[in-house]
C-alpha cells in the first residue's frame, strides 16, 4: 500500500511539472512581459515623456512591455526637440523560447509567449540622443533651405 502512494505521489508531481512546461510560455518564464528602456541624451537632464505617459529626465531607465511600440519624446531648454519611436522586434532570445515552445510540443505556450510579447525586445535600446541648440538647428535649417531635421536622423547621428 505504501508503495503506491509514493507512486501517486510522483505520478502527481510529473504530471503538474508537465502541465506547467506546456502552459507557459519559455519566453514569457524566462524574459517576462515587460523590458527596461534606457534613454541617455546629450546634454543630460533632459525630460522624457513616453507614449505611454511614463516620464522621467535622463539619463534613466523605465520599465515598459515588451510588445508596445512607443513614441519617445525628448526636450530641454534651449535645445531642439527629438522624437524617436522605439518598436518591438523579435528576439534571439525571444526566437529562442519560441523554439523551446515547439520542441516541448507547447503550442500553448507558442500562444503564451506570442500574446504577452516576450518574445520582443525593444529597437532601439539603449536610446541616446545628441540634442541640437536650437540656435545650431536655425542655422542648419537655413543652410538646407528651411528643412527640418527629422528626429530619427537626430537620434541615430552620434
Amino acid at each position: 500500500m505504501r508503495g503506491r502512494k509514493k507512486n501517486h505521489q510522483a505520478t502527481t508531481r510529473l504530471t503538474a511539472l508537465f502541465a506547467a512546461l506546456l502552459l507557459g510560455g519559455c519566453a514569457t518564464i524566462t524574459r517576462g512581459t515587460t523590458d527596461t528602456l534606457v534613454i541617455t541624451s546629450e546634454p543630460p537632464n533632459a525630460d522624457v515623456r513616453l507614449s505611454n505617459g511614463l516620464t522621467c529626465r535622463t539619463p534613466c531607465s523605465l520599465s515598459v512591455d515588451r510588445d508596445e511600440e512607443l513614441v519617445v519624446t525628448i526636450a530641454r531648454d534651449g535645445y531642439e526637440p527629438v522624437e524617436a519611436t522605439v518598436t518591438p522586434k523579435v528576439a534571439g532570445a525571444g526566437a529562442a523560447g519560441m523554439a523551446g515552445n515547439v520542441v516541448f510540443g507547447g503550442l500553448i505556450g507558442a500562444a503564451v509567449d506570442a500574446g504577452s510579447g516576450a518574445m520582443y525586445d525593444l529597437v532601439p535600446n539603449p536610446l541616446h540622443v545628441k540634442l541640437v541648440p536650437l540656435e545650431e538647428a536655425s542655422r542648419g535649417r537655413a543652410a538646407r533651405g528651411g528643412t527640418r531635421e527629422t528626429a530619427q536622423q537626430v537620434a541615430s547621428d552620434g
